[in-house]
């Protein structure tokens, strides 16, 4: 792992800690999107209001994403990454901490409204620093770190805030979030720009494609391509659990044990992605290879009782592959962008995670209401199968 090595160097260059604040903002933003889920029992119950109600602040929040995120990456690309991702840490917590200093309820669906805004900007704010400011060698290795931070955010998040809330209550939950994502805007600052690592890392007015860019075959099965994957993982992060106590009859603690390791696993695939995709170009090849081991591997749980110790293996690895794709579907998307629509092209296609996000509960909801968890599986593995029609597609983007 050499790219590994030399971004971890002891003396790290600009571009290594780009590398860092980068990832510390992507911890930030999946701290963030989980940061209500642990905490709503006690937020429910402290301003009286249904799950419903509730689950307002879950919506507004993933619609005002959605809706802002390809925009955002307009904004990037015009004004460069920093300043709106140090804005958008800012932000976010900022929102957070007025809803630790406040008492009413609308006040919190307004803040996360606002948080939503926030977090629209991460991922293109991010893919653009990374692919402007890193060297093109290391890049696969700089996305997979990216990634890491961000599937860390969200383990991290449950723990430390029931921590949190036990020693000062959910506000103050809140209001210790709020601290993390400020934190990470100052060290983003105290970075400062290293200059390119590539030349002419910006198109200017005449030369932006703007919007045509996002209208081309390569761009549009990008997009495709992750509201497959967002489809296919969120039907095993949601519904696994159940659908093998229905299934196969498996104990809950040993269906969370297989989700876990789905989890652990697919961060380290992660960094294993990262690797080698620093070792070759062939980038739709790895994935169509790891598209196809996690579709066979999460059809083998779905067609055969493997017992419980061979479910929580075969789930291990069904994550492991599943995360070893990541860095190369990152740099598929950048392989078919122009320099100077880093930001607009990844915001775009980033928008198939919530595209993705809203479908899936859907989709897996009704089979599961129609009893037939074995399709949540063999409905994973299609989802797979078909995302690697998506990835065959090498046409350069105009």
């Amino acid at each position: 792992m050499t790219e590994t090595a030399e971004l971890l160097g002891a003396r790290p260059a600009p571009q290594v800690r780009v590398v860092g604040a980068v990832s510390a903002a992507h911890f930030v933003s999946h701290y963030y999107i989980i940061l209500l889920a642990p905490l709503l029992p006690f937020v429910r119950a402290d301003y009286g209001v249904s799950y419903t109600e509730i689950g307002l602040a879950f919506a507004i929040f993933n619609t005002v994403s959605a809706v802002l995120q390809a925009p955002a990456g307009f904004l990037v690309d015009r004004l460069g990454a920093r300043l709106p991702l140090i804005s958008a840490l800012v932000l976010g917590a900022s929102a957070f901490l007025v809803v630790g200093l406040t008492s009413s309820y609308w006040l919190l669906i307004a803040m996360f409204a606002v948080a939503g805004t926030a977090n629209a900007v991460y991922h293109p704010a991010d893919y653009a620093l990374l692919s402007q400011h890193v060297p093109a060698k290391r890049i696969g290795p700089a996305f997979s770190f990216h990634t890491f931070a961000g599937i860390a955010g969200s383990a991290a998040a449950p723990p430390t805030l029931l921590i949190m809330q036990q020693l000062w209550g959910w506000r103050g939950a809140f209001i210790g979030a709020s601290v993390l994502g400020f934190a990470v805007a100052a060290a983003l600052i105290g970075v400062g720009d290293p200059g390119p690592a590539q030349a002419a890392p910006r198109v200017k007015n005449d030369s932006d494609p703007g919007w045509r860019i996002l209208l081309s075959p390569a761009i549009l099965l990008n997009l495709v391509f992750f509201v497959l994957l967002a489809i296919t993982s969120g039907g095993i992060y949601n519904y696994s659990v159940v659908a093998l106590a229905s299934l196969y009859g498996t104990p809950v603690a040993s269906a969370n044990a297989a989700l876990t390791g789905y989890l652990v696993l697919s961060a380290l695939g992660v960094l294993a992605g990262g690797a080698l995709a620093g070792r070759t170009s062939r980038h739709g090849l790895v994935a169509a290879v790891g598209l196809l081991a996690t579709a066979a591997l999460t059809a083998l749980v779905g067609g055969i009782d493997l017992g419980a110790f061979g479910t929580i293996a075969a789930m291990a690895a069904a994550g492991f592959f599943s995360g070893m794709i990541m860095p190369s579907r990152d740099m598929i998307v950048r392989e078919v962008t122009p320099p100077g629509s880093f930001g607009k092209v990844f915001g775009f296609v980033t928008t198939g995670f919530n595209i993705g996000g809203i479908i899936a509960p859907l989709i897996f909801g009704a089979i599961m209401d129609q009893d037939l968890p074995r399709l949540v599986f063999l409905g994973g593995a299609a989802g797979s199968l078909i995302a690697i029609a998506t990835v065959a597609t090498r046409a350069k983007a105009r």
